[in-house]
């Protein structure tokens, strides 16, 4: 991502978090997962567009954040190089793991999961890349 302006970084990396998920999705529904589970308000399923949705909207978010704020410090890249992978492993935890998914496709939403990890850390060390190229030196 050299040489690319943060809202392409952010961008960049919403759109490769969707495909990725979604061709994991794919996967799992090919190996037979049914993706259903029971919500409070009855029998209830996750589709692709879920899929899509619960990959894009956190990641703009937190990366957007990232980008807005860290111009103030590099603490803001430091922190969400370990905030963005904890919630997206701790998710599977808390909305994962309690849902009554058969296997398949339980192990395929955790997996959704777990590919936020890579494509959180590449992208929050490119934002802080870029923060670094515009800090005057000191030299």
């Amino acid at each position: 991502m050299a040489r690319l302006p943060r809202p392409a970084v952010v961008a960049i990396s919403v759109l490769a978090a969707v495909v990725i998920n979604l061709l994991v999705y794919a996967a799992g529904r090919a190996a037979g997962g049914t993706f259903r589970f029971t919500a409070a308000a009855g029998p209830s399923e996750v589709d692709a567009m879920t899929i899509a949705g619960f990959s894009a909207v956190p990641l703009l978010i937190g990366l957007s954040a990232v980008a807005l704020l860290s111009r103030f410090g590099d603490w803001v890249t430091k922190a969400a190089l370990v905030i963005g992978p904890v919630l997206a492993l701790g998710t599977i935890a808390l909305m994962t793991l309690p849902a009554d998914f058969d296997a398949t496709s339980k192990m395929t939403l955790a997996l959704c999961h777990v590919m936020l990890v890579p494509i959180t850390v590449v992208a929050v060390l490119a934002l802080r890349h870029r923060t670094r190229q515009r800090e005057p030196s000191t030299a």
